[in-house]
């Protein structure tokens, strides 16, 4: 943690009023709610243990690399006190453009989060700018900025912030919002009133359940990632399992289906941040355009989005297997065939694959 010197003695700060100021600073950089929690994860760090041990990360080795510093922030900052956390909306489309999408195979659907700016950089810097007018108030602030970049528990520390609740999906949800949201704090050694945390309204409902496509939603709150599709596109590194990918259907960058079907959902606003808007036409694209993009093409037009960081040829095994998914047509088929002898052995393994999807499954009929 750093800053300078204190401007005013801490005795004589009104931190109340001072976390209401902070809460109408972040709304005035874009955020749609600010809440503040302290650093008692205990009853999180124990469903996180567990759900390491059950080896239900799958190749997220960086999930448990750091033990408990992603439960304790002071074991992580030290000197953390509380942690501001913040959402910012980015759903940039209705749902039945979602669902058209998903259901038209010959389209590429990519996690409506993907389609704009790398979010972590449009977080990171508003984050900052709030940083900036605290320490303009306080003079004196310990602090950290994350989102998404260090070992934290961002959930349960909105859900302790009053941002909403962790759902059965394992997203957190707000009342007044639905889940169409990124989560960004701040780690700081300010004494600030924490905020009373959200109550769970999931109930009976388990939409999110049966709409899973490869059903991994295990249990109510129990993700099961290593048949969940987002990471079987984006975290994974090797080999699709075959069972699962007919499952993933023309989903070649995460999957949404769960807060599709989501009723809080029904509360969420298209995104006016102009940052969260698709860019390179990636919300309608067909799949074969973008399974012809060359690796420098792909590492131009992903410049700047969260999708770049899989890299070329794990972008070419989602597209080779989406379009085994879809119909058969002598121009997908062509497509497969001339990636067959890629230098890659991972793309020329699902290239293969969605080639004898083609030939025999469908072509043949």
């Amino acid at each position: 943690m750093s800053g300078p010197a204190s401007a005013i003695s801490p005795t004589t700060r009104d931190y109340a009023a001072l976390a209401l100021r902070i809460k109408v600073w972040g709304r005035a950089l874009g955020f749609q709610q600010v809440g503040i929690a302290d650093t008692d994860l205990g009853l999180a760090e124990q469903r996180h243990a567990t759900w390491l041990r059950q080896g239900r990360h799958g190749e997220m080795d960086y999930l448990a690399r750091h033990g408990t510093k992603r439960s304790r922030p002071g074991s992580l900052v030290p000197g953390t006190l509380r942690v501001i956390s913040a959402r910012m909306n980015y759903r940039p489309e209705t749902k039945e453009d979602s669902w058209a999408t998903l259901r038209d195979p010959t389209t590429a659907f990519i996690s409506r989060y993907a389609l704009g700016r790398d979010y972590h950089k449009v977080l990171c810097r508003r984050l900052r700018q709030l940083v900036e007018r605290i320490r303009g108030e306080t003079g004196d602030l310990g602090y950290r900025v994350f989102v998404d970049s260090a070992p934290v528990l961002e959930k349960p520390l909105a859900e302790k912030a009053g941002l909403g609740w962790i759902g059965k999906h394992t997203n957190l949800i707000n009342a007044q919002a639905g889940s169409w949201f990124f989560l960004g704090e701040i780690y700081c050694d300010l004494p600030l009133p924490p905020d009373p945390p959200a109550r769970n309204h999931c109930g009976t409902c388990r939409a999110c359940m049966d709409a899973c496509p490869t059903q991994a939603i295990v249990a109510p709150y129990v993700l099961d990632a290593r048949r969940c599709i987002s990471y079987l596109t984006i975290e994974l590194k090797g080999a699709i399992p075959p069972e699962l990918r007919p499952l993933t259907g023309n989903r070649i960058y995460g999957c949404d289906d769960c807060q599709l079907v989501c009723p809080w959902n029904r509360f969420a606003r298209i995104c006016a941040e102009p940052d969260f808007k698709p860019r390179q036409g990636l919300d309608h694209a067909t799949l074969s355009d973008l399974f012809a993009w060359s690796e420098p093409v792909f590492l131009k037009r992903t410049e700047g989005s969260a999708i770049h960081r899989i890299g070329y040829c794990t972008w070419l095994r989602n597209l080779a297997v989406a379009l085994g998914n879809g119909p058969c047509s002598a121009t997908v088929t062509a497509a497969l065939r001339a990636r067959i002898g890629h230098p890659n052995a991972l793309v020329r393994e699902h290239v293969a694959w969605a080639l004898q999807r083609q030939t025999r499954s469908k072509c043949s009929r």
